[in-house]
């Protein structure tokens, strides 16, 4: 586990769009994991930036999104697809046939039967080479909420209340928020080659400490992270500031700058 203590939310996008950039460059046909909601705002931003300015290319991409709420359908404003176009896809030369994002307005009965689709096309494309993770308040990865099988796949699942009320700032009525959605599961998250997981902020700190330091456990389900064989944590003083082992994670970045190579 890498862990990057960066300044502040400006400085840790900027790092994340800087990996993505270059295993892109690397690869031309690299499977991007995609996340939504706050904490990814500002890395799509930079990843147009640099896309604008001819310092990547996502012809070849494809891109596999975490999650969608269930019940409404992609042109709704509040929509995870609606989200990526009008954030990321209608502003970067990506081919939006390669971006998949799961079906929220399924009916009941073809929910499995698509859930295990979408399993099959991330296999397809070779399964994802990096995974963009952000944290819930309660600890949850995608919306894999907290007591969620380590070994769950995609799948219709409820949303906890913490995370229907953390939600609730994207709508104007707490009533409005799904109730479920269709997620990855944690098993096909860990299947991802490489992960990064952003978090900012004094308001997840304490649960960024109890996934990175805390005991693992299906109560907190980022901790599962730990056993990643290559995550790399990109987070703010604010978001680390519960970390117990706060100066090695210090030392260790320094060490990096010294031999110019990653530290796992």
């Amino acid at each position: 586990m890498r862990v990057i203590i960066k300044k502040d939310y400006k400085e840790i996008s900027q790092e994340a769009s800087r990996i993505i950039k270059n295993l892109v460059n690397k690869k031309s046909d690299t499977t991007l994991g995609l996340a939504t909601g706050s904490t990814p705002l500002e890395l799509y931003k930079e990843l147009v930036r640099l896309n604008k300015d001819k310092e990547i290319s996502f012809c070849n991409v494809k891109t596999f999104n975490l999650d969608e709420y269930y019940g409404i359908n992609s042109s709704h404003p509040q929509s995870y697809r609606y989200y990526m176009k009008t954030n990321l896809f209608d502003h970067i030369d990506i081919n939006q046939n390669n971006t998949f994002i799961p079906k929220g307005d399924l009916n009941v009965k073809e929910v499995a039967q698509y859930c295990q689709l979408y399993e099959k096309t991330i296999i397809e494309a070779g399964g994802i080479d990096l995974q963009i993770l952000g944290i819930g308040g309660d600890g949850h990865i995608a919306f894999n909420e907290p007591g969620s099988s380590f070994k769950s796949r995609t799948r219709l699942v409820a949303l906890d209340k913490q995370t229907i009320q953390d939600n609730s700032r994207f709508f104007t009525d707490i009533k409005e928020v799904p109730r479920f959605a269709i997620s990855m599961g944690i098993g096909t998250i860990l299947e991802a080659k490489e992960i990064l997981f952003l978090a900012t902020g004094k308001n997840k700190a304490e649960i960024v400490a109890k996934a990175l330091e805390g005991p693992i456990t299906s109560i907190v389900p980022a901790s599962i992270l730990q056993l990643h064989p290559k995550i790399t944590i990109l987070i703010d003083h604010q978001a680390a500031s519960c970390l117990k082992r706060y100066s090695h994670y210090q030392f260790i970045q320094e060490a990096e700058q010294e031999i110019g190579t990653p530290l796992f």
